[in-house]
């Protein structure tokens, strides 16, 4: 199977930071709120409002940052 549409292999807790490297092909939202994504390192995160508990975000996630980010519990998928 092509690599790029694989499911994912590998998962990882996350802790918000504004500069740490996550690089997940997704995101597992476990409590709801706000997640700030920034898809390129070089990028201004952008903020999406509102998760719900239980969402997986089908983008590629190069840092979540922790300002703008109100949702917790959050896993990294690889």
């Amino acid at each position: 199977m092509d690599p790029s549409i694989a499911p994912a292999s590998r998962a990882a807790a996350v802790t918000p930071n504004d500069t740490a490297i996550v690089g997940a092909r997704a995101l597992y939202i476990g409590t709801a709120g706000d997640v700030a994504i920034s898809p390129r390192r070089d990028m201004d995160p952008v903020i999406f409002k509102s998760v719900p508990a239980g969402t997986i975000l089908p983008v590629h996630a190069a840092i979540v940052a922790l300002t703008g980010t109100t949702a917790s519990n959050i896993i990294a998928l690889f």
